[in-house]
């Protein structure tokens, strides 16, 4: 059996299918971890009920976890509170950027306490650091990110919206 220590060290390692930079505890899926004798349940939030990530997340934890030795793993699905970009921590906001993601910026309501507040009208780009950018498309490669273009450097990037 893991203890809940070791567990999280695993769940850690787990990447992000569509963002493989940032793993899924730095994402802020991972919600919950309960560690029993009978095994480990791990409690998620999918970014957006309908990802289509959320299956291979789920089974790519529950291969990892009984790889280093959990002798049982249960998933469970956390729908509220929804997921929102306020649950990415500094430091993969930083590997977003690095990888040429503009993370959230904004603040996307949480618990129901605030309002959405949308993106400011520019961004930077991740590459030149040029705020002379512009929007191509809401959507992006998913439906959680928007597509930019920097007209400094010509280069297209993500951004990662607040949820």
């Amino acid at each position: 059996m893991l203890s809940e220590a070791q567990a999280w060290k695993v769940l850690d390692t787990v990447p992000d299918p569509e963002v493989p930079v940032v793993s899924v505890v730095e994402l802020g899926i991972v919600r919950e971890l309960r560690c029993t004798g009978a095994g480990i349940t791990v409690v998620l939030t999918p970014t957006y009920s309908g990802c289509p990530a959320t299956e291979v997340i789920g089974e790519t934890i529950r291969a990892s976890l009984l790889k280093a030795g959990a002798g049982r793993v249960e998933l469970e699905t956390r729908l509220q509170p929804a997921w929102t970009s306020a649950w990415i921590g500094a430091a993969a906001r930083e590997k977003l950027r690095a990888y040429g993601i503009v993370p959230p910026s904004g603040e996307a309501a949480a618990d129901g306490a605030q309002p959405l507040r949308f993106v400011r009208k520019t961004l930077a780009c991740p590459r030149c650091g040029s705020t002379d950018t512009e929007r191509l498309s809401e959507f992006g490669s998913t439906a959680c990110k928007a597509t930019w273009r920097c007209r400094s450097c010509l280069e297209p990037f993500e951004y990662f919206k607040p949820i």
